[in-house]
């Protein structure tokens, strides 16, 4: 499991650059996929903001729900998260 060491953001950009050049031996699947994705955009962008894709776009629906599922959740908190979520990954898909 890879270690990220310094300040909580230095340790998020870590983790987010790690996630980004992984490649798991196992299929993440998407709603852990979807918790990583609205951990970085509240981190990165605050609420979410715009309404709600269409029934028609369902992967802009799904990453709209996961990130309003954390609307409200402090930046702290979201980069906290994030980390936890790609040791989790890491353990379990590597």
């Amino acid at each position: 499991m890879p270690e990220f060491e310094g300040t909580l953001e230095e340790q998020f950009t870590k983790a987010a650059e790690y996630i980004k050049g992984t490649t798991f031996s196992k299929t993440v699947p998407n709603d852990r996929k979807l918790i990583l994705y609205g951990f970085f955009k509240q981190v990165n962008e605050g609420d979410v903001q715009g309404e709600r894709p269409g029934m028609l776009y369902f992967e802009a629906k799904s990453k709209w729900d996961a990130w309003d599922a954390i609307k409200g959740t402090d930046k702290e908190t979201c980069m906290k998260g994030y980390i936890v979520e790609v040791n989790k990954q890491c353990e379990e898909f590597a």
